[in-house]
């Protein structure tokens, strides 16, 4: 119920290129490569297995996903983004779309997309390493490097009017991260988060 009633305050602050779009034009690989504002994706998303079936419209196949946070599917052709990575796999979040790489190692992309990783392993290695452990024995206590990092791409307060009781903040973040579900793969997306505040400008 919240979560609708943030999409409809959304629509009241679109953006004229936006306020009409129809998310059966929204193209997934549009989205993953932060090429959408909030409003514009809020909709597209909510359309994926909603009365509009996009997944089913664009013959997209459901695929049993290890991680209990997305919903994944297998496109029937395949897309690329970040420039030269061509995938056939995507998944959602709660507020994001994600493209699922095959690339051992996020780091490769997050440096050419200026994404730091806000979990490095390194500091828990150079403690092991102050311990006498060899580099080797270090690593080794590490077996899975976690890779957790954004960059801001858009970041808009609306401030509630005179006459309205609501504002919003809208932030459109490029995303690259890994997860153990995926031995293997990157997850290189975007999300699109969206804040209800409140007439002096405070988080609802």
């Amino acid at each position: 119920m919240f979560f609708l009633y943030a999409l409809t305050l959304t629509s009241t602050l679109q953006h004229p290129d936006t306020a009409n779009a129809d998310p059966a034009g929204v193209s997934e690989a549009d989205a993953i490569n932060c090429r959408l504002d909030v409003p514009g994706y809020m909709p597209f998303a909510m359309a994926i297995n909603g009365e509009e079936k996009l997944a089913q419209k664009r013959r997209w196949k459901r695929v049993v996903s290890r991680n209990a946070l997305m919903n994944e599917y297998e496109l029937p052709q395949p897309i690329t983004v970040a420039g030269t990575y061509s995938t056939r796999r995507i998944a959602f979040t709660s507020d994001a779309i994600l493209a699922i790489l095959d690339l051992p190692d996020p780091a490769t992309v997050a440096r050419a997309e200026q994404v730091d990783n806000a979990m490095s392993a390194d500091p828990m290695i150079d403690a092991l390493l102050a311990t006498d452990k060899t580099r080797a024995q270090a690593e080794g206590a590490v077996p899975f490097h976690k890779f957790l990092g954004e960059r801001i791409v858009k970041d808009v307060t609306e401030p509630a009017e005179k006459d309205e009781s609501y504002g919003s903040h809208m932030v459109v973040a490029r995303t690259i991260s890994n997860a153990t579900t995926h031995p293997g793969k990157t997850f290189y997306g975007c999300s699109y988060r969206f804040e209800m505040l409140d007439k002096d400008g405070a988080p609802l």
